[in-house]
């Protein structure tokens, strides 16, 4: 105990407390308490140890390392919705004849690599229709930074497991023996599609674990079961689809795929079943927050996703967040 603590009891003790003579009623004088110099008190208090009452060392910043596969720079929701992104880009056309297991296609590709490889996508079509019809998204996603080849197909009226295994193909080619193959990761590939191209997309996810991304729009399939599906999923509904309604198709899609998936399902207020066919703000917004995500790993993306985003053009949201 310090020693004037010590102190100030004995010297409570002393004053009041009787001695043991006194208490037995003898007739004794009260005990004298000890004398202590101030000059032992003051020697004793320098070698005490002292409480410090200063704040404690600032704590250095926890920092979260960025992802190796940041590319751009950091996003706002203008430069998502931007009719193109950061990056200058070129295409180049892969016929028929060079495509194998596909129907040729659209090459568009950043034009500088200053920044490294990038993520790849294949982009199917729906039934009966050309690549022209999802044309907008080449340029679209490859100016925020992805190499994107958008397909036709081998035949217009492939079924949605045939598409897939041509956006598999597309992928293939991408990275094995096109022009471009240098630009890309072949580690981060990502597939879309619309109506019987989008079930494709499902269809390339289910057989291919290993992709980064899978978005369908307005998709078809007459499976409606993806238990099988490890790959994050966006899909994209059309509020007035008549022709795959989402009642009987992209809804069942979504909560069919496991519930431990990172997922969403965007409706699209009042859009029909072509929206995906002409340029659309929602869908390139959240199309490329989603690809940045999970193809680059880049979380810099995470706050379009993740409290769902809203507006006038979403009729409904649903998701797994936070990713």
């Amino acid at each position: 105990m310090p020693l004037v603590a010590t102190l100030g009891l004995a010297l409570a003790a002393g004053s009041l407390a009787p001695s043991a003579s006194a208490a037995a009623g003898d007739p004794a004088t009260v005990e004298t308490p000890p004398v202590v110099s101030q000059r032992a008190i003051d020697e004793h208090a320098a070698t005490e140890p002292q409480l410090s009452l200063d704040a404690p060392a600032a704590l250095p910043p926890v920092t979260i390392a960025a992802s190796p596969y940041e590319r751009g720079p950091a996003p706002t929701v203008a430069s998502i919705e931007a009719a193109r992104g950061p990056f200058a880009v070129a295409q180049t056309t892969v016929s028929r004849f060079a495509a194998s297991g596909f129907g040729g296609g659209t090459i568009t590709y950043p034009t500088s690599t200053a920044e490294g490889t990038f993520g790849a996508v294949a982009i199917s079509p729906g039934y009966t229709a050309a690549q022209s019809s999802i044309s907008w998204l080449g340029p679209r996603l490859a100016s925020q930074g992805f190499v994107v080849i958008t397909i036709d197909t081998n035949s217009r009226y492939d079924q949605p497991s045939s598409r897939g295994d041509q956006l598999r193909a597309a992928l293939a080619y991408l990275t094995g023996s096109s022009s471009v193959r240098g630009r890309i990761d072949a580690s981060r590939l990502a597939v879309m599609g619309h109506s019987m191209g989008g079930g494709g997309a499902l269809e390339a996810a289910k057989d291919n674990p290993a992709l980064q991304a899978a978005i369908p729009m307005t998709p078809w399939n007459t499976d409606k079961t993806w238990p099988e599906v490890q790959t994050p999923t966006l899909i994209i509904g059309a509020q007035n689809d008549s022709v795959a309604s989402v009642t009987t198709h992209a809804e069942p899609f979504y909560e069919n795929l496991p519930g431990s998936l990172d997922k969403a399902y965007l409706e699209l207020r009042g859009a029909s079943h072509f929206a995906p066919n002409t340029s659309n703000t929602t869908i390139a917004r959240q199309s490329i927050a989603w690809l940045k995500r999970f193809v680059d790993d880049d979380e810099r993306y995470a706050q379009f996703l993740c409290p769902p985003p809203s507006g006038t053009a979403i009729s409904e949201y649903r998701s797994t967040c936070p990713y």
